[in-house]
């Protein structure tokens, strides 16, 4: 007889494939849970729309994602937490969400010399929720803070490791010059390159990956609402794009975190949604 649990999945979505970090991270930490996850690929990049924009794409993703039996969302983009996180929970009071805040409390804890670099998108650095978490938790330090206009579209794109290195240099060049020994990547694209960004950084930076803590925390509300499955259940996991192609998200996803995704396209199922 099977254990008691609720077995219906955890929706994930993000504007691409960046979520794929944090998707990863939750199968990891729970083996028996479902997923759904939807990239947003006919509008990706988030950070670069208006916030009201963000709210009305988040919106319809999760509409689709609560069609579909979604126990938990997770938004796994901050550019989405930043304009539609608070929206969302209002609108669907009776599902537990879990956010992307930038990772500035980690960076607190870690830094000794009081200088922290912040990689973001510019709807990431322009929300209440980066300004509240800076105020609340790096009041005594310099946060050298660098939108990264194209880097999410390079990433979706498979931009060749020597361009997109070119990229990030400038990018990761203020913070170095600025003596930081942490630096947040507060976008879930950017750890699909943490390999080419690490190199740039130098032995005395410190890189911080929200997808852990986000994986932690949606394991802590599962149990706290009883939505955990059921130990022994067989996890199935679903990946949906946006765009007419499921190779835009199997493609990257290969090419970046080497799974073999297997995808389908919305089309006509999110419109209606």
């Amino acid at each position: 007889m099977s254990a008691p649990g609720d077995a219906r999945p955890i929706g994930i979505f993000d504007s691409g494939i960046g979520g794929l970090s944090v998707w990863r991270e939750i199968a990891a930490r729970l083996p028996a849970e479902s997923c759904v996850y939807v990239a947003d690929q006919a509008h990706v990049p988030y950070g670069p729309r208006p916030a009201q924009e963000i709210l009305t794409l988040s919106l319809r993703v999760v509409r689709f994602l609560m069609a579909a039996r979604c126990k938990l969302i997770v938004v796994a983009c901050n550019s989405a937490s930043a304009a539609a996180l608070q929206h969302l929970r209002r609108a669907w009071p009776d599902v537990p969400f879990v956010g992307m805040e930038p990772a500035i409390k980690p960076a607190a804890a870690q830094s000794r010399r009081r200088v922290a670099g912040v990689l973001a998108t510019p709807a990431t650095l322009a929300g209440e929720l980066y300004r509240g978490t800076v105020a609340r938790h790096a009041r005594d330090m310099r946060i050298v803070a660098q939108g990264c206009p194209g880097l999410v579209d390079a990433i979706e794109r498979c931009m060749p490791d020597a361009a997109l290195t070119a990229l990030l240099e400038g990018f990761v060049e203020p913070m170095r010059d600025a003596d930081a020994d942490v630096l947040v990547m507060a976008c879930t694209h950017y750890p699909l390159v943490k390999h080419l960004i690490a190199p740039l950084c130098g032995p005395g930076m410190a890189l911080i990956d929200p997808a852990p803590a986000v994986a932690r925390q949606t394991a802590r509300l599962l149990e706290a609402h009883g939505l955990a499955a059921p130990p022994d259940a067989v996890p199935t996991h679903r990946f949906h794009t946006t765009l007419p192609a499921p190779a835009a998200l199997e493609q990257p996803a290969r090419h970046w975190l080497g799974d073999g995704v297997r995808a389908t396209s919305l089309g006509r199922d999110l419109n209606s949604a």
